[in-house]
C-alpha cells in the first residue's frame, strides 16, 4: 500500500508540474524551426533560479531525438559571474502547439507554455504550470515601449501579478 501511494505521489509531482494554468491556452500552428535559435529575456516574474540575473538569454537547438536542447545564460550581478543552465524540452501535446515540458534536473519537468507569439517569431510570452512564472522573450535585446505595454496588458488580463514584473537589463 505504501509503495502504491508513493508511486501515485511521485506521478502527481512529476505530471502536476507540466499542466496548464487555468484559462491560459498555448498558441496553435506553432513552428519549431522558426522558434529555434537565440531569445533574450526582456522581463520575468521573480523566482529563485534566476534571482540576480541580468543579460539573460536562451538558446534553443534541435536534439537528435526530436526534442530541444535548451541553454540559458545570465550574468549574476551579486557575484559578478556568468551562470549557465542546460536542459531539454519535448512537446506535451502535438508538435504544432506551443506547449512543451522542460527539464534542467533529470526526470523532473516543468511546463513551458507559449501563450502569445509574434507571427514573425520576434517575441513570445511564456508561462509555466502556474501564474507564478512569466517570461517575455524577444529576438532582440531591446524592444519598444509599446511592446512592453502589450506584454503587461495581456499578462494582467490573464491574471498575472504584473506589478512584480522584473525588467531584465540587457547589454546594448
Amino acid at each position: 500500500m505504501l509503495r502504491k501511494t508513493y508511486i501515485i505521489f511521485i506521478t502527481m509531482l512529476i505530471f502536476g508540474c507540466t499542466g496548464l494554468p487555468e484559462g491560459i491556452q498555448p498558441v496553435k500552428n506553432f513552428q519549431l524551426q522558426k522558434y529555434l535559435g537565440t531569445w533574450y529575456e526582456i522581463a520575468r516574474l521573480d523566482h529563485s533560479f534566476e534571482r540576480d540575473l541580468q543579460q539573460v538569454s536562451a538558446q534553443y537547438n534541435l536534439r537528435e531525438d526530436g526534442g530541444i536542447n535548451v541553454t540559458n545564460r545570465g550574468f549574476n550581478v551579486s557575484d559578478s559571474s556568468w551562470s549557465k543552465a542546460e536542459g531539454k524540452a519535448y512537446f506535451v501535446q502535438t508538435n504544432d502547439t506551443g506547449y512543451l515540458k522542460v527539464s534542467f534536473f533529470g526526470p523532473f519537468y516543468g511546463s513551458y507554455v507559449i501563450f502569445d507569439l509574434d507571427p514573425d517569431y520576434q517575441y513570445a510570452f511564456v508561462t509555466s504550470s502556474s501564474r507564478d512564472y512569466l517570461w517575455f522573450l524577444s529576438r532582440t535585446p531591446l524592444v519598444s515601449q509599446q511592446l512592453k505595454d502589450t506584454f503587461v496588458e495581456k499578462s494582467k488580463a490573464l491574471g498575472f501579478t504584473v506589478d512584480e514584473i522584473i525588467w531584465v537589463k540587457q547589454k546594448n
